[in-house]
């Protein structure tokens, strides 16, 4: 395979690997605040998500989307791109613990839902139009 498919292909092969990355530090932060420290899950579930933002920003910036310098309002707008993940992320881990389901496969689920969103958005939006 060769050309734009197999381009896309690999940012989206990449994006996927830093998203796992990112699953790793969502899953571990989330059961630490909730289990460990108590938290509410409507509040550990935010920040468990935004620590994964931030290891992902970073990994995307430099590997997925090859740029050499970390950019504030890539960031920024890395960030905002992903509100909408956060929101179908804790809305699903939210509703689905509370029906039953495990809080991890809760998180997984809503993980997966943002996916397809998140990649679109950083792609077109973030890294789509360099700032550089």
């Amino acid at each position: 395979m060769s050309g734009p498919l197999a381009a896309l292909s690999g940012l989206v092969l990449r994006f996927a690997v830093v998203g796992v990355g990112g699953v790793l530090v969502n899953t571990v932060s989330l059961f630490t605040l909730y289990h460990w420290a108590h938290w509410p899950l409507l509040a550990a579930s935010p920040v468990a998500v935004e620590l994964a933002v931030v290891h992902n920003y970073l990994l995307n910036d430099r590997w997925t989307f090859a740029v050499s310098t970390p950019s504030f309002r890539r960031f920024l707008k890395f960030n905002v791109s992903v509100l909408g993940g956060l929101a179908v992320n804790v809305l699903a881990v939210w509703l689905l613990e509370r029906l039953g389901i495990h809080l991890l496969l809760a998180n997984g689920i809503g993980i997966a839902a943002a996916f397809a969103a998140n990649f679109a958005a950083s792609a077109g939006w973030v890294w789509g139009r360099r700032d550089r």
